[in-house]
């Protein structure tokens, strides 16, 4: 889809002139002149469609949430911080929708690939308004502690924002692999290139562009802050064990570590299979659902008290 068409978009071609019509759209553009030359009209209604859905799909969130907020606002059931937080949402999605066009356009020039630069910002500012929207709900879900929480209990909470906070930034390294296409290239574990910590990490000037061009820095980058995971949140896990004895808390915990084992085979399989899409893409949910568990685990240790283990 080379147009963008906020209003009247949600409208397909409908007949054999309309579908021409756009087709004949596409192919002033790179991506049909140096990848898909000579594709069918009937190859260009599968690609058309699917780009169709994920629009269709964005909107129709747009409407779910817009519509229902607007109803509140109106009946004034929503009030004060929450209203705020609400609208926060609203606005934030339609930043998203113009943040994906905006990478679209990207690939409409002379590289039929859309920027890495751009597919991770619309990756993270997603994933995002994802997280706030899991933490305004397990706000309002969960009860507030009726007494302090202690000192042990306020470090783990720290220690818990820090991790959601590192998820957040292995989520944009997947970003810029997936942009870079550093997935398809040493598809070996854990060795790269016959090393743990192959040459060739720093060949591109400046220095910086080697953290988000470099296939094999970006690869290795991924790698590395999944390692890191895989020692922080065992240890974590392990302290919450250590702390408290509240059930939810400790099964948070453990909901938390069993998800970093799930993503982690899910990481690994997606690299030495080359990226077969449906493990990809589970991948990329796995990583949502870590999210959600590291955010579910400091919610809940925001609103627990004290129980020593």
């Amino acid at each position: 889809m080379v147009e963008w068409r906020p209003l009247m978009g949600i409208i397909p071609p409908i007949g054999e002139a309309q579908w021409l019509a756009v087709f004949h759209k596409y192919q002033q553009f790179p991506e049909y002149q140096q990848i898909n030359k000579g594709m069918t009209l009937d190859a260009f209604k599968g690609i058309f469609l699917v780009e169709y859905a994920h629009r269709v799909l964005g909107r129709g969130i747009g409407l779910l949430f817009a519509l229902p907020f607007l109803y509140f606002l109106i009946t004034r059931k929503t009030r004060g911080v929450l209203t705020l937080k609400l609208f926060a949402m609203l606005v934030l999605g339609g930043m998203q929708g113009l943040l994906g066009w905006y990478m679209v356009k990207s690939g409409l020039v002379n590289d039929p690939k859309v920027s890495q630069y751009r597919l991770t910002a619309h990756l993270i500012l997603a994933v995002l308004i994802y997280a706030y929207i899991l933490y305004v709900a397990f706000g309002l879900m969960l009860p507030q502690a009726t007494e302090k929480p202690g000192a042990s209990l306020n470090t783990l909470r720290k220690q818990g924002i820090a991790l959601v906070v590192l998820i957040l930034v292995m989520i944009m390294s997947g970003g810029f692999v997936a942009g870079t296409h550093a997935g398809f290239v040493y598809n070996t574990f854990p060795l790269m290139k016959g090393s743990f910590i192959p040459d060739g990490l720093f060949t591109h000037q400046p220095l910086w562009r080697n953290f988000f061009e470099n296939e094999l820095t970006v690869q290795f980058d991924h790698r590395m802050i999944a390692y890191s995971l895989c020692v922080l949140v065992p240890l974590y896990c392990w302290r919450i064990l250590q702390t408290s004895n509240d059930k939810t808390v400790r099964l948070a915990a453990a909901m938390f570590i069993g998800m970093l084992v799930i993503q982690v085979s899910l990481g690994i399989s997606t690299l030495v299979l080359h990226v077969p899409v449906p493990v990809a893409v589970s991948h990329q949910g796995g990583a949502l659902l870590l999210l959600t568990a590291a955010i579910w685990m400091v919610c809940k240790l925001g609103s627990t008290a004290e129980t020593p283990a």
